[in-house]
C-alpha cells in the first residue's frame, strides 16, 4: 500500500512546520506539498529544509488548486477565509481536509458543512488526545452536577493568537452546555467589566488570557458552595496537535464524505 500523500497549508508557519515534522515521522505518510500565499518569501523553498528535516525535493507552492488535485489529504491550521477556500478545493478534489483553524463565523461554518457533502472533513477546535478526553469529561461532570455549580472556562495562549475565546475553550463550553442540556449561545458569558451584578445561575463563563509563548492551557472550573472541581490540560508542544491531525488524516482516508470531529477519530 502506498503512503498517504499529505499537503500542509500554511507550511512556513510555526504550526505548519510542526505538521511537516509529524507527517515525516508517521509511517504510511509522505509530505506531498505545502502552501503559502503568493509573494511569500518561502515560495519555492524545499519543505524538508524549511522544517529542519533536510532536503526532500518537494517545494512550497502558492497554487492550492493544482496541489489538491495530486494529494490525498490536506492539513489546515490557517485562517477562516483561507480554510473556507481550501474546503471548496477539497470538495472538488474529493480528498480529506483536516481543519484545526478556529475563529469561524456562522457563514464560514455553513460553507464548510456544504463542502463536507463531497469532501471528508475532520474539524476540531483541538486535535490533541488529552483535550478531547478533557472535553468528554467536561460533558460528564456538567451532566452530573446541577446549576448550583458555576462553570468557568479559563484559557491562555501565546501573544500572537488572534481569536478569543480559543476554539478549544468554545469546544469545552459546548461540552459543558451539552451536559447541562442548554445552548451555549444562551448561557455563555465572555467578559465581565465594571458593576456586573451577581453571577446568573447557570451561566458558563469563558475567560481568555494572552501572553508570552504559551502553547495552550485550558481549565474547566466547577465551583460549588464550599468545594471546587478543576479539570486542566496543559499543552507544552505543538506536536501534540500535529500528531492528532495526521492521525485524523489516516482515519479519514477512504471514509467517504462527511463532517467529522476528533471524537469520531478517537472513538470517544
Amino acid at each position: 500500500m502506498s503512503d498517504l500523500r499529505i499537503a500542509v497549508m500554511g507550511a512556513a508557519g510555526r504550526m505548519g512546520r510542526a505538521l511537516l515534522n509529524a507527517v515525516h515521522d508517521v509511517n504510511g505518510c509522505a509530505i506531498a506539498g505545502g502552501i503559502e500565499p503568493g509573494g511569500n518569501p518561502t515560495i519555492g523553498s524545499d519543505l524538508g529544509v524549511l522544517a529542519g528535516l533536510g532536503e526532500i525535493g518537494v517545494p512550497v507552492t502558492s497554487d492550492a488548486l493544482e496541489l489538491c488535485t495530486r494529494v490525498d489529504a490536506i492539513l489546515d491550521f490557517t485562517a477562516p477565509k483561507a480554510t473556507v477556500e481550501f474546503a471548496g478545493l477539497a470538495a472538488n478534489a474529493r480528498i480529506v481536509h483536516i481543519i484545526g483553524t478556529t475563529g469561524f463565523s456562522v457563514e464560514d461554518e455553513a460553507a464548510i458543512a456544504a463542502a463536507a457533502r463531497h469532501a471528508t472533513i475532520v474539524k476540531a477546535g483541538n486535535m490533541s488526545l488529552g483535550v478531547n478526553l478533557l472535553t468528554a469529561l467536561t460533558e460528564k461532570v456538567a451532566a452530573a452536577l446541577d446549576a448550583d455549580f458555576d462553570i468557568e472556562i479559563v484559557e491562555m495562549h501565546h501573544r500572537h493568537k488572534v481569536d478569543a475565546p480559543s476554539g478549544t475553550a468554545l469546544m469545552l463550553g459546548e461540552a459543558a452546555a451539552k451536559g447541562r442540556d442548554v445552548a451555549l449561545a444562551e448561557t455563555a458569558v465572555r467578559s465581565r467589566d465594571g458593576i456586573t451584578g451577581e453571577r446568573r445561575r447557570g451561566d458558563i463563563g469563558l475567560q481568555a488570557l494572552r501572553g508570552g509563548s504559551v502553547v495552550g492551557d485550558h481549565t474547566v472550573i466547577f465551583a460549588g458552595e464550599g468545594e471546587r472541581i478543576e479539570l486542566t490540560h496543559l499543552a507544552g508542544d505543538r506536536s501534540i496537535f500535529a500528531r492528532g491531525a495526521v492521525k485524523a488524516a489516516l482515519w479519514g482516508h477512504g471514509k467517504g464524505p462527511g463532517l467529522f470531529s476528533m471524537k469520531d477519530v478517537l472513538g470517544l
